[in-house]
């Protein structure tokens, strides 16, 4: 099958590399050209240098895969596209956009005949070689027709992929997959952090993870990860605990409380990722305010 991907960053090249190896056909374009030529230099991707020659290089019924930020860079892509493609032709949202954008996007694309699908797609740097898991949501006759595509990209024909719903509903589901992650990487977080204040058992926090990793009930991919960076660094010297967040963690929180579905651990691990950036906190300082006025407490000086 012949596809374009638009946006040749880490993951989008990726997933180009693991569908060329699959025996599709790549149209690859970027705004930076480096990567488009690399890719087809190593790989024997089409290379394409504007949107324009993208449509060229797509005979037929054209399928063209958007892998570029959420928001303004989605919605200015996926407008410049439908000028130039024609009725049944189908754009895919890989990204992490918004569902209720994704929604929006869906119906405005109907009005010109186009399909647009929505694919929540998760696997990061490791996808090239284990896969994808997507969340796919769009109309059927759509899906179908690309589900070569899927099968190619996934773990497996039958496996790590799924239709799960309409127009947005892939990337809802995507949303709260990362609404997950965050509190699923809190608690790792916070008990390797009791593990090492514990100085006097001399605990060591690699070797844990390794006997995590095998048996027990907390096992993950996560805590597989959690083991490479203890093994390659085991102090963790010179990463700062900064922790940013991508939206999606924020948009499950705003879903909780317009649905009235209580999210407390994943409240707090958004919370917590915004706790890491503060360089000084000016509440903290407050509460040791407090303590002194009302206890006597002693404040400690900068």
């Amino acid at each position: 099958m012949k596809l374009a991907i638009i946006g040749l960053g880490k993951m989008g090249g990726n997933m180009a590399r693991r569908l060329i190896r699959g025996g599709h056909e790549v149209v690859g374009y970027t705004l930076r050209p480096e990567p488009t030529k690399q890719l087809a230099k190593e790989e024997g991707l089409i290379p394409a240098f504007s949107l324009e020659e993208v449509i060229e290089n797509l005979p037929g019924r054209r399928v063209v895969w958007v892998m570029v930020p959420a928001g303004k860079p989605t919605q200015s892509t996926v407008e410049a596209l439908s000028d130039l493609l024609n009725q049944d032709d189908i754009i895919i949202d890989g990204g992490n956009s918004n569902y209720k954008e994704t929604m929006q996007r869906a119906e405005m694309m109907k009005e010109k005949g186009i399909f647009y699908i929505d694919v929540g797609t998760s696997g990061g740097v490791w996808g090239l070689k284990e896969g994808y898991s997507m969340m796919v949501g769009g109309e059927n006759k759509a899906v179908e027709f690309i589900q070569p595509i899927l099968e190619t990209l996934a773990p497996g024909v039958e496996t790590g992929w799924g239709h799960v719903g309409p127009s947005g509903a892939g990337h809802f589901v995507k949303m709260v997959h990362n609404g997950i992650e965050y509190g699923l990487m809190q608690a790792y977080a916070e008990g390797f952090e009791i593990m090492r204040a514990k100085e006097q058992l001399g605990l060591d926090l690699h070797q844990i993870s390794e006997i995590w990793r095998f048996g027990s009930v907390i096992r993950s991919w996560l805590l597989d990860l959690t083991a490479i960076a203890l093994s390659e660094n085991p102090d963790l010297d010179g990463i700062k605990g900064w922790v940013a967040d991508s939206g999606e963690g924020r948009w499950t929180v705003f879903e909780s409380i317009d649905l009235d579905v209580p999210a407390p651990v994943i409240t707090q691990a958004l919370q917590a990722r915004f706790v890491s950036r503060q360089e000084e906190s000016f509440a903290a300082k407050i509460l040791a305010a407090m303590r002194n006025q009302f206890g006597g407490h002693a404040v400690k000086s900068e």
